[in-house]
């Protein structure tokens, strides 16, 4: 039987983006299927002025993607946001192209889309839909984490959803396969909160 997940995400966020590589990566190996959702580091930073002003400019910026996406579900339907995700993080994080004007018509020409849709980037006629899809993917998770979020159905009916994982370099194969395996067991045990130790490396895309 597949089992079917789903992620939040953030276009801008690079562990995001690794954490999203290595769950296609785990469609491949495993019986699973993964449903792509839209999250917002703007949104879950919105009022907390203890953030740095170069961060501040960051979320800033980060509204349009997100809008964009939402916007594109809204029009094309869900399984729109893989392709779209896709198409803004190879351009964002392997190309290093700027948040701006020409990063959304090159996204939005590349998969046949409505040019249209870009003009949500700076208007906010998108944003109780965003906010829904955040708060659908982070309040079984917490307010004090930030993307990714992975929701996967329990043996039990249970509805297992975390923060993570955070990894670099995107694992490939059956070491993907290995991962999710962990990553279950885990994350499903009853009680289990956190597991982490520091960063010791910027993430890698390849």
């Amino acid at each position: 039987m597949t089992t079917t997940a789903d992620m939040w995400f953030d276009p801008v966020c690079p562990w995001a983006w690794i954490t999203s590589r290595w769950l296609l990566e785990v469609e491949r190996v495993r019986d699973v299927r993964i449903n792509f959702h839209v999250m917002s580091l703007s949104v879950l930073n919105e009022g907390r002025d203890e953030l740095p002003e170069r961060y501040r400019d960051f979320m800033t910026t980060a509204w349009g993607p997100v809008r964009i996406a939402v916007a594109a579900e809204e029009k094309y339907g869900p399984e729109i946001l893989r392709d779209l995700y896709t198409a803004f993080g190879t351009r964002i994080h392997h190309d290093k192209t700027p948040v701006g004007p020409d990063l959304f018509r090159d996204v939005l020409a590349e998969l046949g889309l409505s040019e249209d849709l870009a003009d949500a980037a700076g208007s906010d006629a998108f944003d109780e839909r965003l906010r829904a899809s955040h708060h659908t993917g982070m309040e079984p998770v917490g307010y004090e984490v930030g993307t990714p979020v992975i929701h996967i159905p329990g043996s039990d009916g249970e509805l297992i959803a975390f923060f993570g994982p955070v990894v670099t370099p995107i694992p490939r194969g059956e070491a993907a396969g290995r991962l999710w395996d962990g990553v279950l067991l885990v994350a499903g045990t009853d009680g289990f909160f956190e597991l982490k130790r520091s960063r010791t490396r910027s993430p890698e895309f390849g």
